[in-house]
């Protein structure tokens, strides 16, 4: 998750037990801390960092988050207390972004508790209007991002190590990112390989992802929707967001909808890739005049939902009884601080998921069991729980021997589904006495599924030109940011520009606002100083007759 977990891991890992299997894989994913990053979070004599620095960083980090990070529910029209929650509603217009994101942290309904449904909004038919069918739409798809080649493995756990959602130190700190993602990547490569090269030797992210895109356009396509053109953006590795954004900008796209391939919104995957996808978008003036949509999760939508149970069905029938195997829902982890401390809502839509498909199912006649489990945990920092490996144990030491095992929160295949899932936790539920194990394969390009993303897209259209009106219009309370959105007044002060497509300004001679802030308050004091040197020196009163500014002792 972050720094935390891995100093931890560090500093723990004498008294930690834990098993070759893990430690084989946690190790390959480059996970493991290593002689090198046990040298670094030692020297804290060279300003580097101990354990308590960093524990004092992510308590910094905490009480100074953005926007996007906080806990705090907006009242926002797609959890409205009198509407239902749809995946379709959370997306909002692109000057909102952070309220969109927030709109995902905490929904809330008339009793407080997670107001979690399924989606319900019809598809809106094809528009006719000429000027509107002309227009060229863009489909920008987020995801993770992978090493294509076993060379690229290092370089992709730089860009991994050097995020600052994944290593975060406190602001005195940060020229330190890149030197310990460099030692981390270093360090970690070797036995990373081995992991790639168990799976054919690189991640098949990418290659699923282009295939995604390109069965996208041709489902809106035949939605009445000519002009469009997908795109990918990466977040720690080619294409990168920026190569994405240079050829929108290059296709001279008119609107753009933005949509992460991670079913469930979490700060750590979604929200690292909005973050920074905002801050380039609006560091661009052509950029910034496009309208733009965000749909930042999709876990409730009744095709997706329907597309993971149909799959999960075909797996069970391999078996003599349907309804005998074990269906077991494995998600990637995450540290509970997330959820605990920063509100993140993977875990609520993740069990929400969960609990749509086995609905699904149950209509169906399926009976069986089931258990949700969360893999890839890592040092011995609290993450959510259960853990899968311990899991499957428990299950199996329970009499368990037939498991049908889902990977809920992946849309395509990667290391932790074809490594970790399919030799790791097959092997060890082998030896735990599982004898028949049957895995669900990633939605990939499963035809209902890549139409329900497609259904996605042709619903946020007409939203994407709508201003954030609702909660005004029906006198719902509002928070401050909501109405600095409404009027275009809020500052970014990171970009030193103004967000919406009407106004750009860039701060004078390259400093922030808040340097110049800075400047002025020293240059305030400094006057003050040789005012009160000057009285004391008796020239105060003759530099102000003669409209100079008090500094004769300087003469």
């Amino acid at each position: 998750g972050d720094l935390y977990p891995l100093l931890a891991s560090a500093m723990a890992l004498k008294g930690t037990k834990t098993s070759s299997r893990a430690t084989r894989r946690r190790s390959r994913k480059g996970l493991i801390p290593s002689p090198a990053l046990l040298l670094v979070s030692s020297l804290s004599a060279a300003g580097a960092f101990s354990l308590a620095a960093v524990s004092a960083a992510t308590t910094s980090w905490r009480t100074s988050l953005p926007a996007a990070h906080s806990p705090t529910p907006l009242a926002s029209p797609s959890w409205s207390p009198s509407r239902k929650a749809s995946a379709s509603a959370t997306a909002h217009a692109w000057p909102v972004l952070n309220r969109c994101m927030q709109a995902c942290l905490r929904p809330r309904g008339r009793s407080g508790e997670a107001a979690m449904v399924l989606a319900s909004e019809a598809v809106p038919p094809p528009s006719t209007d000429a000027a509107v069918l002309g227009q060229r739409t863009g489909v920008l798809l987020l995801n993770l991002g992978g090493p294509d080649t076993l060379d690229q493995v290092e370089p992709f756990l730089y860009n991994l190590f050097s995020d600052p959602e994944i290593i975060t130190l406190p602001s005195f700190l940060k020229w330190a990112n890149g030197p310990l993602a460099w030692v981390i990547a270093r360090s970690r490569a070797p036995s990373s390989r081995e992991g790639y090269e168990s799976i054919g030797g690189g991640s098949p992210q990418l290659a699923t992802t282009i295939k995604q895109g390109e069965a996208l356009e041709q489902a809106l396509k035949a939605r009445g929707l000519p002009g469009v053109k997908t795109y990918i953006g990466m977040r720690y590795w080619h294409p990168f967001t920026e190569e994405a954004l240079a050829d929108i900008k290059r296709d001279a796209i008119d609107r753009l909808v933005v949509l992460p391939l991670y079913p469930q919104f979490s700060i750590s995957t979604s929200g690292s890739s909005l973050r920074l996808l905002e801050a380039e978008y609006y560091a661009d003036q052509e950029l910034r005049q496009m309208k733009n949509i965000v749909i930042p999760a999709w876990y409730n939508r009744k095709g997706y939902v329907n597309a993971v149970a149909r799959l999960i069905a075909e797996r069970c029938d391999r078996f003599a009884d349907p309804s005998t195997p074990h269906i077991f829902f494995s998600a990637h982890g995450l540290p509970t601080k997330y959820v605990e401390e920063l509100g993140d809502p993977y875990q609520k839509q993740t069990e929400a998921t969960v609990r749509f498909v086995m609905e699904r199912l149950r209509e169906q006649g399926y009976t069986n069991d089931f258990t949700l489990a969360y893999q890839s945990k890592v040092g011995p920092v609290p993450w959510l729980q259960p853990y899968t490996d311990e899991k499957i144990k428990e299950l199996a030491a329970g009499g368990t021997t037939q498991m049908v095992v889902v990977p809920i929160s992946f849309v395509s295949e990667h290391i932790e589904t074809l490594e970790e899932i399919d030799v790791e936790y097959a092997e060890l539920a082998a030896e735990c006495g599982v004898t028949q194990w049957e895995r669900v394969p990633a939605l990939g390009l499963e035809q209902d599924f890549i139409d329900d993303l497609a259904d996605a897209v042709i619903e946020s259209l007409p939203r994407m030109e709508q201003r954030p009106l609702q909660e005004i219009y029906e006198g719902r309370p509002v928070s401050l940011r909501v109405v600095n959105d409404l009027v275009d007044l809020r500052m970014k002060d990171e970009l030193a520009m103004e967000v919406g497509p009407y106004r750009y300004q860039r701060s004078r001679l390259g400093f922030t606002p808040k340097a110049e802030v800075i400047n002025g308050r020293i240059a305030m004091a400094a006057i003050t100083v040789a005012s009160l040197l000057s009285i004391s020196q008796g020239t105060f009163w003759m530099s102000v007759l003669e409209g100079k500014l008090p500094v004769g002792f300087m003469s």
